[in-house]
């Protein structure tokens, strides 16, 4: 997060457990988010996944070059593996999300 705004990707956990990303199905630019709604697709060798919105926003950048090189998501999912930017609506939901040890303990 940077002040109102947030990147949002999957973890190195969800990617891992997904296997070979071969598609992803993004929003568009200026699509309004819901906390906890669907906002894309996943889909690996293994199976197909619902992306959920961790925050309330508007997006104001949707990583296009995972249409042609998915695996970026595989390989760096927290650098190139982006998916979206949102301008939070309501940035105190963000109080409500894990922090990263927490996370890790609920994987664990």
């Amino acid at each position: 997060m940077d002040g109102d705004s947030a990147t949002v990707g999957i973890t190195f956990h969800a990617q891992d457990e997904l296997g070979d990303i071969v598609f992803v199905e993004l929003p568009e630019v200026g699509a309004e988010l819901k906390q906890l709604g669907e906002f894309g697709v996943v889909e690996s060798v293994k199976t197909v996944s619902t992306l959920f919105a961790p925050l309330s926003g508007k997006v104001t950048e949707v990583n296009s070059s995972l249409g042609q090189t998915p695996e970026q998501i595989n390989e760096d999912p927290y650098g190139k593996g982006w998916m979206v930017k949102i301008k939070m609506s309501s940035p105190k939901e963000a109080e409500g999300l894990l922090s990263s040890k927490g996370y890790q303990e609920l994987i664990s």
